[in-house]
């Protein structure tokens, strides 16, 4: 566990902040009881026709199965949809969600979770960047020119022995063409990252009002590893370039640049202990 002093120095910087910034990867998913991917047995407790397969996360998560064998891609993809679907945000969520209500400067999230559960919390949608897309979105696998289309009302029924997916598939409404999701794939040229593009403009002006406002920005990391280091490499970037605070909550790999917090908890357990220190505090604002 932690030590108890490492929770009051990050009341402190967070109860410091004029702005907040929160950082996600996909640890931070893992107290709402979405399944831990990290390594290949990791993945295989989650999908065990696929270690039968030979089949890791890796090679699932590319889009020549969409061409190749649509409905493995789908029965991939169908059962994570489903899943984010039907599994409710953790309480961590909120207690993020009214930090970054609180920040006079405001809150910005930085995510590589395409599981929209961010939105679901609450977090409006202005106030965000996923990095990796959205599952909730989907394009066309034949390039037609339709651009990004809403998941919603789209339902995949899976056939949970062989984790292949039952027809009929999501089809592009333009042309009828396979549909994918939106989300960032291993290999993936064809990615439409439009409306990522589109995120990450409103944060770098968010960041550039920042900068003119000379906030104090506090970076709270959950979840984020070294194996995909998009998310830990934003937070660091914000240390450097802004003199941001970092506290960084992982599990297994909390090391944090010098002079920053790091804490080896899982999010919700970290978040719940922060916040209790500042129940007898008002952030900034």
């Amino acid at each position: 566990m932690a030590h108890a002093n490492i929770y009051a120095f990050a009341a402190e910087a967070v109860g410091s902040a004029t702005a907040l910034v929160i950082a996600a990867g996909a640890g931070m998913g893992v107290d709402s009881g979405l399944p831990d991917f990290r390594g290949d047995e990791g993945f295989w407790r989650a999908y065990p026709p696929f270690k039968r397969l030979g089949l890791s996360f890796v090679d699932l998560a590319n889009p020549r199965w969409f061409d190749d064998d649509p409905a493995l891609a789908w029965g991939f993809y169908g059962h994570r949809l489903n899943l984010y679907r039907a599994t409710a945000p953790h309480a961590g969520f909120e207690i993020l969600r009214r930090w970054a209500a609180l920040a006079r400067d405001g809150g910005l999230v930085f995510t590589s979770n395409v599981d929209g559960h961010f939105q679901r919390a609450g977090f409006p949608d202005d106030s965000l960047f996923e990095c990796h897309g959205s599952i909730h979105w989907l394009q066309c696998t034949g390039a037609c020119g339709a651009g990004l289309f809403p998941a919603d009302g789209v339902a995949v029924e899976i056939d949970t022995a062989t984790f292949r997916a039952h027809p009929p598939l999501p089809t592009c409404p333009h042309c009828k063409a396979v549909a994918r999701p939106a989300v960032l794939m291993f290999g993936d040229s064809d990615w439409d990252s439009s409306r990522s593009d589109a995120q990450a403009a409103r944060l770098e002006t968010w960041l550039a009002r920042r900068r003119s406002q000379e906030a104090r920005i506090i970076v709270v990391e959950c979840g984020a590893g070294m194996a995909v280091p998009t998310v830990r490499g934003f937070s660091e970037s914000l240390v450097r370039q802004f003199g941001a605070r970092l506290v960084r909550i992982n599990v297994r790999e909390p090391q944090a640049p010098t002079g920053q917090i790091a804490i080896a908890e899982p999010a919700l357990a970290a978040l719940t202990a922060i916040d209790a220190r500042l129940a007898n505090r008002v952030l900034v604002g």
